[in-house]
């Protein structure tokens, strides 16, 4: 999302971020809310005033016991993207730390501790802590800094060489590895396009497939449209292999109700498509570009892939963030 809402950058950091700090607990949320229904569940979508807004920094909905799913307030960062908690009997996974670095505006680090604690706690130093991304850009690892230096915290830096040592990706893009959190085992996936260290992870127990931004129901950019392709091909054939109930991307950015992109920026957004996607929407995007032989726009029901200029293909280097 980032690359497509970088000439709103200057203005979005006037924003009023008036959100109240403090870590969210589940317990705190409307109980309907536990356990919910990813494939349809209604987020947080923001404010028509943001001096008035009174809801949480973080939203957190939990989808099975050991999964929760937190979306960043769109008055504290308009691109309010989500970020996934795995909980392992060994360690849990956090995948993307958002679009804020400060503690008190947005308290990643401290909601997953609160998380924690609701597990039970840590026994004997466990579980550990493991933070990876879906990618580099600066909306989706700004908050490593909250968990940097943290004890029982290990971040994977987003680069080529950590995703071969640290998780094991090492015959980049045609390679799979693992993660074993404890009883849950994930699926790692090499999907260079978007940007060159996509990945996307499989669990087995949710049977979700996170996308990151390289596929979730919104505006879609692209940086090479050849790695997209075939990144979108072994998603595809990964998905023929393994049942797959939800994919599951990093923001929302379609209206539903009158079936159009929000405008870049929006820090209100209500009727919001789901955040859940089908394997069916990931089959037509792939029968598509098999077709395709130039990169260009291509329009689908909920979502949109273009690609990027030149000028923003500087920007995406620019804004990456290759800790």
């Amino acid at each position: 999302m980032l690359i497509k809402s970088s000439l709103f950058i200057i203005v979005a950091f006037l924003l009023p971020a008036i959100a109240s700090a403090g870590a969210p607990n589940v317990a705190d949320n409307d109980p309907q809310q536990r356990y919910a229904d990813l494939a349809t569940a209604k987020w947080l979508h923001g404010a028509k005033s943001c001096k008035k807004d009174t809801n949480p920094p973080i939203q957190v909905m939990q989808a099975d016991a050991s999964t929760y799913v937190l979306r960043q307030n769109k008055c504290v960062t308009f691109e309010a993207p989500f970020i996934y908690v795995l909980f392992g009997t060994d360690k849990v996974l956090v995948v993307d730390t958002g679009a804020n670095e400060s503690p008190e505006l947005s308290p990643i680090y401290q909601t997953v501790e609160s998380l924690i604690e609701q597990q039970g706690g840590r026994v004997n130093g466990k579980p550990e802590v493991l933070v990876v991304h879906s990618h580099s850009h600066s909306d989706h690892t700004k908050g490593d800094s909250q968990f940097l230096g943290k004890a029982g915290v290990e971040v994977v830096a987003t680069n080529s060489q950590a995703l071969e040592t640290q998780l094991g990706l090492n015959d980049w893009p045609n390679t799979q590895s693992s993660i074993d959190l404890g009883g849950r085992k994930l699926s790692l996936i090499a999907i260079p396009g978007h940007q060159e260290q996509s990945i996307a992870i499989y669990d087995a127990q949710t049977e979700w497939l996170l996308t990151g931004d390289s596929l979730y129901p919104g505006s879609i950019r692209v940086k090479n449209w050849s790695d997209y392709k075939n990144s979108i091909r072994r998603l595809f054939e990964f998905s023929q292999d393994m049942p797959v109930s939800l994919i599951m991307g990093a923001h929302i950015e379609f209206n539903a109700e009158k079936n159009k992109l929000y405008k870049i920026g929006s820090t209100y957004q209500p009727n919001e498509t789901p955040l859940g996607m089908q394997v069916d929407q990931l089959k037509i995007l792939h029968d598509k570009l098999q077709t395709t032989t130039k990169s260009k726009k291509l329009k689908f029901e909920t979502f949109v892939i273009s690609p990027l200029s030149r000028f923003e293909k500087l920007l995406s280097n620019a804004l990456s963030k290759s800790n």
